[in-house]
């Protein structure tokens, strides 16, 4: 269970995390459910925690709830707000072709809600294309509330100018605002846009451990058995990995072989199915899992392969190490952030390298028991209990920002 932060307002103290309290938060995100992916289930995940250590939280978002059959949104979706079990949902939604979590005037309702709701810090969490959480933070700079901004992706050459150019046309940097990132390696590319923001924080993505962790069965003598949990995206680079794949076989030989499990979908599905088949491989594709799916597949798994280069953090890939998977990915992405090379699991430079990592891991059976034992054994430093007391600092570096 989450600490309790026993702060009463945020003059006083904790006695437990000895940070500034902060008990009314109002999380910030253009995505949330009905939506699922990475941003939305973080948000909420958080939120919840929040709300079991005794903070007043909210969720104010422009994702719609249900829509009925003559095209009204209904009241899960109105200003007044819903509930996400013990969280009120404000859903400042409005009827825009396919569901687009956009409102023409996001600064006028987003500062309703506040100026109804009062809240000791807004947290804000975006991505590269966030039109609604960067209006929230217009709002919040308007009533002069703290905020934290939180970057859930990766500014690549493209968005880091787009931000740069919009810092010098609003100079929404001197509005107080306290980014951070959710990985070392996004807030690098944070701190690059926008050098005069100052120091840009890192508040990592959190996970509860134990309902991962699996009861590992083992597999046929020679066989590599790995899995990826992903949406089948190019941004993902599914295409790359089946190469990768390929080549790792081609190099294993008549010394073992390769299985793979990919968990997800999305518009490269099919395309990646013809290529599996046409190059005969031995590739399964689930579709879609639930958690309680994914738990199985990675049971029956050896190694959890990730592919993708820009990922600000990888959870799924967290998950896999929760379960005892040694990790391969690439170094330069987020996933660094709590896989070891050698430890955790393997961290490579290309494509090239992932296909030796694979074949590494194929023929030193005693390498990959070595680092699963890790794994089951020391939890993740990303676990909730670490994460909340980091968002809680956090939030008392952005309270003295906006005083200074």
């Amino acid at each position: 269970p989450a600490r309790r932060c026993d702060a009463g307002s945020r003059t006083r103290r904790c006695r437990v995390c000895h940070t500034v309290g902060v008990v009314r938060i109002a999380h910030v995100s253009d995505c949330y459910l009905p939506r699922t992916g990475g941003i939305e289930t973080q948000v909420r995940a958080l939120a919840l925690r929040q709300a079991a250590a005794g903070m007043d939280v909210r969720i104010i978002t422009a994702t719609p709830g249900q829509v009925q059959a003559d095209g009204v949104i209904d009241a899960a979706s109105s200003r007044a707000g819903s509930s996400d079990e013990s969280i009120p949902i404000h859903r400042l939604a409005m009827q825009i072709p396919f569901d687009l979590p956009i409102h023409l005037r996001t600064r006028r309702e987003v500062m309703a809600v506040l100026a109804d709701h009062p809240v000791d810090v807004v947290h804000v969490h975006a991505g590269v294309v966030s039109p609604f959480a960067w209006g929230a933070v217009r709002a919040a700079a308007r009533m002069g509330l703290p905020t934290l901004v939180t970057v859930h992706s990766i500014w690549g050459s493209l968005a880091r100018p787009g931000f740069a150019l919009s810092d010098a046309l609003l100079r929404w940097s001197a509005w107080g605002v306290q980014l951070s990132a959710v990985s070392e390696v996004a807030a690098r590319q944070v701190s690059r846009a926008l050098p005069s923001i100052g120091p840009v924080l890192v508040l990592p993505n959190g996970i509860d451990p134990g309902p991962w962790q699996v009861e590992h069965r083992t597999g046929r003598a020679g066989e590599l058995r790995v899995v990826t949990v992903m949406r089948l995206a190019p941004r993902k680079r599914l295409l790359p990995l089946l190469r990768i794949l390929r080549s790792a076989a081609a190099r294993l030989g008549d010394r073992g072989a390769i299985r793979a499990t990919i968990v997800g979908d999305g518009p490269e599905r099919a395309r990646a199915e013809r290529y599996a088949q046409r190059h005969r491989m031995q590739v399964t594709f689930t579709g879609r899992m639930d958690r309680d799916g994914i738990r199985e597949r990675f049971a029956e798994s050896d190694a959890y392969v990730q592919p993708s280069v820009k990922e600000s953090f990888g959870i799924a890939a967290l998950e896999g190490r929760s379960a005892g998977l040694p990790v391969i990915a690439r170094r330069e992405s987020g996933t660094s952030a709590f896989v070891r090379d050698g430890v955790e699991g393997l961290l490579v430079d290309s494509d090239d390298a992932m296909a030796d990592g694979l074949v590494r891991l194929a023929i030193e059976p005693g390498l990959v028991r070595r680092m699963r034992e890790h794994n089951r054994t020391v939890p993740p430093e990303q676990s909730w209990e670490h994460v909340l007391e980091l968002v809680q600092e956090a939030y008392a570096t952005a309270i003295a920002r906006r005083g200074a």
